[in-house]
């Protein structure tokens, strides 16, 4: 094995060891939670839009394209 043995994990000291670990956490209050929310939602709806763009750019480009390649067949 290793050099540190493993330990069996007691399950009330895990317990309680997270409780402290977790109050250590500067937890947002509603106020904060809500503008990082729509944040988030503002920067899906300008990377969705900017994703559908480059798609049509794209699709455009490469159907011009083949059109070309392929009127003379």
């Amino acid at each position: 094995m290793s050099e540190k043995e493993k330990q069996p994990i007691d399950p009330g000291k895990f317990i309680a060891e997270v409780r402290q670990e977790a109050n250590k956490v500067t937890w947002p209050n509603r106020k904060e939670t809500g503008i990082t929310t729509g944040m988030v939602v503002w920067m899906v709806v300008l990377a969705s839009l900017f994703l559908f763009g480059v798609d049509f750019a794209v699709q455009h480009l490469v159907r011009g394209l083949l059109s070309l390649f392929s009127s003379g067949v």
